[in-house]
C-alpha cells in the first residue's frame, strides 16, 4: 500500500471488530435496559406549556441559536446576546441568555433511566458512534435544542458590565425556547474572518474575548493545544488521524459556558448546597520546571512573567510549540468535584476553585452528556425560586464525585484506546519506512550504563504520537527526529519505532 493510500485513512470495516473488543474490555455501556428505554421514549413524547398559566416562562420570541461541531445532534446549549445601553445609573454592558436542555424534566428521580445515567455518568464518543448518557430518543430528539422546534430549557439570564465582568443580577428559570439555527464552528469562524458575521456573532466574539481577557486577569489561563483527532470520511467508510488547531469561535462559545458555570457556583455558595468542578493550583516547582523547558526550547519566558502572562504571548506557529504544549498540559493536576451542603460535608468549602479558570465553577451546561450538570442546575433553580433544594438532589450529591471520576476514567481510556488502535492500523503499511517527527516528551530510561531516553514523538504525516527509546542526544525535547516504523500490533494497539537520525533543524520564527 502506498503512503498516499495510508493518508486516505483506515477502512471502517477493518477497525469495527477491534473497536467492539475495546468497548467490551472497558465495559462501555452500549445498550439500554428495556425499562430505561421505555421511560425515555415516554418522556420524549411529553409536551411542555409556557406562559401565564405555566411554571415556565415563554422565551420563544428570543432568537436563540446553537453552536456545535458539524453534524451534532445532542445539543445542550443555545445562546442569545444583546448589548445593553447605559441608562440612568446603570452602566453599559451586555445581557447574556443561555438556554440549557432541561434534562431533569425528562428523567424521573429514582426511576430506571435515572439509575442507568448514574451507571454511565458520561456520554462516550468514538469513531464509529456515540454511546450516550441518555438514549438518542432524548439526547438527539425530545430534549435536544434542535432548530425550529419548541423545547423545554433552563434559561440563565446574566448581565455583564462593559469590561465583560459578571454582575450580581443573575436569574435562572425553567422556560420554553425555540432555536432559530444550528450553527457550526467552521462556518461561524469563516463569517467572523471575512466580515460577514451578523450582529449576534459579532457580539459572541466581543463578549468571548472580554471573558478571555477577564480569565487571564484573574490569573487563569487558556492554552491552545493542537488536538489529535479521529476524522471520519463523509461517506463513513474510512478514518484518519489529524492534528486540529482550535478555532477562535470554539473558545468564544466555551467562554459562555464557563460564564454560566461561574454564575452557577455563585448561586451554589449562596444556597449553601452545591457541587463544584475543581482543579488544583499548579505547584511552584512544576511552574519552574515548565519555565526551564520553555527556555530550553528557545521561548522567551522572562522571570517577571507569570504562566498566564507567558501563554498569551507564546508563538504557537513554531514547531517546538507542540513539545511545550504537551509539557504544559501536565502542569495542572487533581481535577475533580467537591460536593457540599450534604450530611457528610455540610460546610461550603474554602479554596475549592478551578485554577485554570481562576474562579469557583460548577458544571451545569451539558446535562445531555454529563450527569453532574442535571444536579447543578436544580440547585440554582431552587435558590433562584426561593425554595429548598429537592431532597433527591441533596441525597445524590455525595456519590457524584466518585461516579463522575469512574465515568471519566472509562471515557478517557476509550478515547485513548481508539487513537492507539488507529495509529497501529495506519502505520501497518508503513513498516520499514522512515518518517519525520518532533520529540514532544522525553525522559531518561534510568539505565546507568548508557545515556538513553524514553520519548514521545509526534509524527507529521500521519498525525501519530508514539513512544520510542533511543540515544538521549537525538531525543531532546522539541528536537526534530527521523524514525523508522519497526512493527505494529493492532490487537495490542501498539507501535514500535526506532530512531534513525536527528531531523532537519526547525526554522525559528
Amino acid at each position: 500500500m502506498s503512503k498516499r493510500a495510508v493518508q486516505a485513512g483506515a477502512a471502517a470495516d477493518v477497525l469495527a471488530p477491534y473497536l467492539e473488543r475495546l468497548r467490551t474490555e472497558l465495559e462501555i455501556p452500549v445498550d439500554y435496559p428495556a425499562d430505561a428505554l421505555l421511560e425515555a421514549q415516554a418522556a420524549a413524547a411529553r409536551e411542555f406549556d409556557a406562559g401565564p398559566d405555566s411554571a415556565r416562562q415563554d422565551l420563544r420570541d428570543l432568537p436563540f441559536v446553537t453552536l456545535d461541531p458539524v453534524g451534532s445532534r445532542d445539543l445542550d446549549q443555545a445562546f442569545f446576546l444583546r448589548r445593553v445601553a447605559a441608562a440612568d445609573a446603570e452602566p453599559a454592558g451586555f445581557e447574556v441568555f443561555y438556554a440549557i436542555a432541561d434534562v431533569a424534566s425528562f428523567v424521573e428521580p429514582g426511576g430506571a433511566l435515572d439509575a442507568e445515567t448514574h451507571r454511565r455518568a458520561l456520554t462516550v464518543y468514538g469513531p464509529d458512534g456515540r454511546f450516550g448518557l441518555h438514549p438518542a430518543v432524548l439526547s438527539e430528539g425530545g430534549a435536544s435544542l434542535l432548530p425550529d422546534v419548541d423545547r423545554p430549557a433552563v434559561v440563565w439570564r446574566m448581565r455583564l458590565d462593559a469590561s465583560g465582568e459578571l454582575l450580581d443580577d443573575i436569574d435562572v428559570r425553567r422556560s420554553v425556547v425555540r432555536s432559530r439555527a444550528q450553527l457550526d464552528y467552521a462556518s461561524v469562524q469563516r463569517q467572523l474572518d471575512d466580515g460577514t458575521a451578523d450582529e449576534l456573532l459579532q457580539l459572541l466574539a466581543e463578549v468571548g474575548q472580554l471573558r478571555i481577557d477577564a480569565q487571564f486577569k484573574r490569573g487563569g489561563a487558556t492554552l491552545e493545544v493542537p488536538d489529535q483527532e479521529i476524522e471520519r470520511s463523509e461517506d463513513g467508510t474510512r478514518y484518519r488521524l489529524v492534528l486540529r488547531e482550535p478555532l477562535a469561535s470554539e473558545e468564544f462559545n466555551a467562554q459562555l459556558s464557563l460564564l454560566t458555570g461561574i454564575a452557577a457556583a455563585r448561586m451554589h455558595r449562596l444556597a449553601g448546597v452545591g457541587i463544584w468542578r475543581t482543579l488544583d493550583e499548579a505547584r511552584p516547582e512544576d511552574v519552574e520546571r515548565l519555565r526551564r523547558v520553555a527556555t530550553a526550547l528557545g521561548f522567551d519566558w522572562t522571570p517577571s512573567s507569570s504562566y498566564a502572562d507567558f501563554v498569551r504571548t507564546v508563538d504557537t506557529s513554531r514547531p517546538e510549540y507542540a513539545a511545550f504544549a504537551t509539557e504544559a498540559t501536565r502542569l495542572f493536576r487533581g481535577a475533580g468535584y467537591v460536593a457540599f451542603g450534604t450530611p457528610t460535608n455540610p460546610e461550603v468549602p474554602r479554596g475549592a476553585s478551578h485554577s485554570a479558570i481562576a474562579a469557583e465553577y460548577a458544571h451545569v451546561t451539558a446535562p445531555l452528556r454529563r450527569l453532574v450538570d442535571r444536579y447543578g442546575s436544580e440547585i440554582a433553580l431552587a435558590f433562584c425560586a426561593g425554595r429548598e433544594v429537592p431532597s433527591w438532589v441533596v441525597d445524590a450529591l455525595g456519590a457524584l464525585p466518585a461516579e463522575m471520576a469512574a465515568g471519566s476514567q472509562r471515557a478517557n481510556a476509550y478515547e485513548r484506546g481508539t487513537v492507539d488502535l488507529l495509529e497501529a492500523v495506519l502505520l501497518g503499511p508503513l513498516v520499514g519506512e522512515e518518517l519525520d517527527g518532533i520529540v514532544v516528551e522525553s525522559s531518561p530510561t534510568g539505565e546507568a550504563t548508557e545515556r538513553r531516553a524514553k520519548a514521545t514523538v509526534l509524527l507529521r504525516d500521519p498525525a501519530v504520537r508514539a513512544r520510542v527509546v533511543g540515544d538521549a542526544s537525538a531525543l531532546e525535547l522539541g528536537a526534530p527526529v527521523v524514525v523508522r516504523v519497526e512493527s505494529v500490533d493492532p490487537d495490542k494497539r501498539t507501535v514500535t519505532l526506532s530512531v534513525v537520525s536527528p531531523g532537519p533543524a526547525p526554522r525559528r520564527g
